[in-house]
């Protein structure tokens, strides 16, 4: 019979750490942390293979499930001394969710869960406190009435709120046992109001509406765009873990909590969180009431530290810090409960972090010798590197300080101020930067959070939704702006005398939690210290070489600054729409014969020239691949009336002309028409100017410097073995023109783009007149799928959220298709050549996932834009040791 439940506590532990892919990752971490000796409230996990039944078989559980639910009960009554709708010593359990990874605030939660009208007397009166009871009594119907019953949660804050009004009272802490009796009172009438039905007072009932409100989660519009947004897999489902009740909500001698081992923002290794005193969990995490600080050094003189307020509970979570890190080998998140002084673990799983904190703290295990120096490269996303790839707040910069809050998550964004999750979506889909503003977040904001470049909150603390979420989208946040008043009728938030309308533009820095009216400036991040380290211990480790797509001086001394090892592909078209140069480009285009063409194109060629020397002296010595003019002609001629007249009036030429041979260059479908190498077969003299260029160019480096540059010709859209025959003649004879001409030679190479399905089937007879290929898989993917990129965003996010696709395939390489295209290219063209160079030039040279093909595929290097060569760096690494047998998760 399959075992659908496991328990853990109590001396009695069914699972381990290293079964999260069936357990859940808390479930998991909860039995490996009680099998340890740690102080776990005992409970049971319902697998996540209940959760994949329970969508497989119309949302009804296997038939052996309530049993084994039963007799796991049983257990935790046995260990507690406590009877589940006892109505004397009642035992109340929570009931969370659990997936394999974390994902935090996504899924549903209930606690308390077991009172009722008799329940939360005897609760009472065993603890000898009514408020308690009565406060979680209310706290249970509101969760229960939300998750569950699908009451909407601010109706429930309504109705406090008046409790609080009328007693003139601002926290919820001072609210009496008779309040709470009326709050109770008044929404079990709401409930029933909105529901048409009495809250649940038989406990097994309740047990089941929650468990099944917790699978239910799993398909929650929140949960399905965290997972879209983090490449999480539906069929993975969630465990629901079921656990006895402990209480931070007792009294002054309880409290609850949320912490890290080290400091999620800069990796420090410092002990890092907040709890609150006579509070539960989502207390901390909702950012209702601002909590306090855990350590004395972190706290400020108005603050009481918990190492101040409960020394021994601080005591003890000190040494559950050490080992749990010494244990799991990483940063921790950890909740925990202090009932009447007693601590008791909730949960740990490893913590989400910054980019910056990540490196920090990889870099920093691997020298206290917790981890070597391939798995401190495995530990960091390559991914998240973005976050320290881009501008920060410049020091020197005026600015004028609007407010102030906590340091949620560094990084610095301008944006217009937007107040609603939906409008923050909506504007960035239109290219427009915004700052979402927010009271607090839930996880409902996501996808607006996710939009948006900023996040600003005026509650909540360094371990609210907000807080934690920026942190690992890598946004920037400042949360608990206290000083901030948002009114979302008004569309303004004010700061003392200062108000600042919706669509008026905010600064916020999320290193030091400041916001800033209007835009300050930014600088560019400097790539040293920890990142200089991984990046060494990555380049050790990694077999692809890293190259940069680059054209421009600026392009190419960023890549060099980067760690690029050459440029994989350079656009020449990119340098033809410089205003010096546009003119000549067109002169050529309008030309009747070809002796007007190399008049235009002699025009050229002193700054095409002037255009490799840079790009060969900056990358002293290191190969730069240089693709030939690729795009079609027309794309050159201006479109627009007025610029037509201006264009014909400097080429002494009458619009009409103009017109006429922008018609002649009209094409259906420009992708698959007069480009790339048949330019070079019709208009030759293309090539051989380009050619030349990049040939002077070259010598004239090797002259000045000493080091010859490495030109590597490309000949684009290949498809026809004679098209690369012809086009290589061409450049060889300009070649020992150049030379004889100089009196010098260097050495070159010429290789062709596999950027065509035909080309890929064909590649051992292109292989016989190629020095090397790059995969164009921009161009590769589209012709492939018979998509053009330009307009497959109309519909291709409806494929991703159906399962059509697994991704956008202009984003992550298509290994069933376009990769298997790859495949055969090299293993076809290395069977003529056996060290025939290969490469990949397409953006997916910067996606790791489609990196790690290119590892597995035996390609020689990856090309990607300079601000992800860090990113292709780490994941080179990450997929050399990943093929050698010894990368974990």
């Amino acid at each position: 019979m399959t075992q659908w439940v496991y328990s853990f506590g109590a001396g009695h532990n069914e699972g381990r750490a290293d079964m999260r892919n069936l357990l859940g990752g808390k479930g998991a971490n909860l039995a490996e942390m009680a099998s340890i000796g740690l102080p776990v409230p005992p409970g049971f996990t319902l697998t996540t293979e209940v959760c994949t039944a329970f969508y497989d078989n119309d949302r009804k559980y296997p038939p052996a499930l309530e049993a084994q639910v039963r007799a796991a009960l049983a257990r935790i009554e046995q260990a507690v001394g406590l009877r589940f709708g006892d109505q004397h010593h009642p035992l109340l359990v929570s009931v969370r969710s659990g997936a394999r990874v974390s994902m935090p605030g996504m899924m549903d939660t209930v606690l308390n869960l077991g009172l009722n009208d008799a329940t939360v007397e005897g609760l009472a009166t065993a603890a000898n406190d009514a408020r308690f009871a009565w406060d979680s009594y209310r706290r249970f119907l509101q969760m229960y009435g939300s998750v569950v019953l699908g009451v909407d949660h601010h109706r429930f804050e309504e109705i406090i709120e008046h409790a609080k009004l009328d007693g003139g009272l601002i926290e919820d802490t001072a609210l009496t046992a008779q309040d709470w009796h009326r709050v109770v009172a008044g929404y079990k009438d709401m409930i029933a109001e909105e529901t048409g039905k009495p809250f649940p007072q038989d406990p097994e009932e309740q047990l089941w509406g929650a468990i099944g409100a917790v699978f239910g989660s799993w398909m929650n519009p929140r949960a399905i765009t965290y997972r879209r947004l983090h490449d999480i897999p539906a069929d993975w489902g969630t465990a629901v873990n079921i656990q006895a009740m402990v209480f931070g909500n007792m009294g002054e001698d309880c409290a609850t909590g949320v912490c890290f081992t080290r400091d999620p923002s800069t990796g420090e290794n410092m002990f890092y969180g907040e709890y609150l005193v006579n509070a539960q969990g989502e207390d901390v995490v909702a950012g209702i009431r601002t909590p306090q600080p855990l350590s004395k050094a972190r706290a400020r003189a108005d603050e009481i530290p918990l190492e101040v307020a409960m020394p021994a509970a601080y005591a003890e979570l000190m040494d559950v810090r050490a080992r749990l890190e010494k244990h799991y080998r990483d940063m921790q998140d950890i909740e925990f409960t202090v009932q009447q002084g007693k601590l008791y673990m909730l949960q740990t799983r490893n913590g989400k972090r910054t980019a910056a904190a990540s490196l920090r703290i990889a870099v920093e295990m691997a020298r206290e010798g917790l981890i070597d120096q391939n798995e401190a490269v495995r530990r960091v996303n390559p991914a998240s590197l973005d976050q320290l790839l881009h501008p920060t707040l410049d020091p020197k910069a005026a600015r004028t300080l609007l407010a102030k809050g906590l340091p949620a998550s560094p990084g610095a964004a301008s944006g217009a101020v937007v107040f609603s999750a939906d409008e923050a979506e909506s504007r960035a889909q239109k290219g427009e930067s915004v700052i979402l503003v927010r009271i607090e977040t839930s996880p409902e904001d996501i996808h607006g959070m996710h939009a948006a470049r900023g996040i600003v909150t005026t509650r909540g603390g360094m371990t609210s939704h907000a807080a934690v979420v920026a942190r690992g989208m890598g946004r920037p946040c400042v949360a608990g702006a206290g000083g901030i008043t948002v009114d979302y009728n008004a569309q303004t938030l004010r700061a003392g005398a200062r108000t600042v309308q919706a669509g008026e533009t905010i600064t916020l820095d999320g290193a030091t939690g400041e916001v800033y009216v209007g835009n300050v400036a930014m600088i560019e991040p400097a790539m040293s210290g920890d990142f200089g380290t991984l990046m060494d211990w990555a380049d050790q480790a990694r077999r692809l070489g890293v190259r940069a797509n680059a054209e421009t001086p600026l392009d190419a001394e960023t890549a060099r600054k980067f760690g690029a090892e050459g440029i994989g592909l350079c656009r020449t078209e990119h340098m033809f729409f410089d205003p010096e140069r546009i003119g000549a480009v067109r002169q050529m285009i309008m030309a009747h014969d070809e002796a007007g063409r190399r008049t235009a194109l002699a025009r050229l060629l002193p700054h095409q020239r002037a255009d490799f020397i840079k790009l060969f002296t900056i990358m002293a010595g290191l190969p730069v691949t240089i693709r030939l003019l690729d795009p079609p002609l027309h794309e050159f001629l201006p479109h627009g009336e007025t610029e037509l007249a201006d264009v014909a009036a400097a080429l002494g030429t009458d619009v009409e002309a103009m017109r006429r041979r922008a018609a002649e260059l009209a094409e259906a479908n420009p992708m698959l028409g007069h480009r790339g190498c048949r330019l070079g077969i019709t208009y030759p003299e293309i090539y051989e100017m380009q050619a030349r260029a990049i040939f002077e160019g070259a010598l004239a480096v090797a002259k000045e410097t000493g080091s010859a540059p490495v030109p590597e010709i490309m000949i684009p859209l290949v498809g026809i073995t004679r098209e690369l025959e012809i086009t290589r003649a061409q450049i060889e004879r300009v070649a020992a023109q150049v030379f004889d001409e100089a009196g010098r030679e260097l050495a070159y190479s010429i290789g062709t783009m596999i950027e065509l399905p035909r080309a890929a089937l064909i590649a051992d007879a292109i292989a016989g007149h190629a020095d090397f290929f790059s995969f164009g898989t921009n161009d590769l993917t589209q012709t492939t799928f018979g998509l053009s990129r330009d307009d497959a965003g109309k519909f291709l996010p409806s494929y991703v959220e159906q399962g059509i696709l697994p991704k956008d395939p202009f984003v992550s390489i298509d290994i069933d298709g376009v990769g298997a295209l790859v495949r055969i290219a090299a293993e076809k063209g290395r069977a003529v050549k056996p060290k025939l160079k290969l490469g990949i030039c397409g953006e997916h040279g910067g996606d790791p996932a489609s990196i790690t093909f290119c590892d597995q595929v035996g390609l020689d290097y990856v090309s990607c834009s300079p601000y992800r060569v860090p990113v292709a760096r780490l994941a080179a690494a990450q997929a050399a040791l990943g093929a050698a047998g010894d990368r974990t998760a």
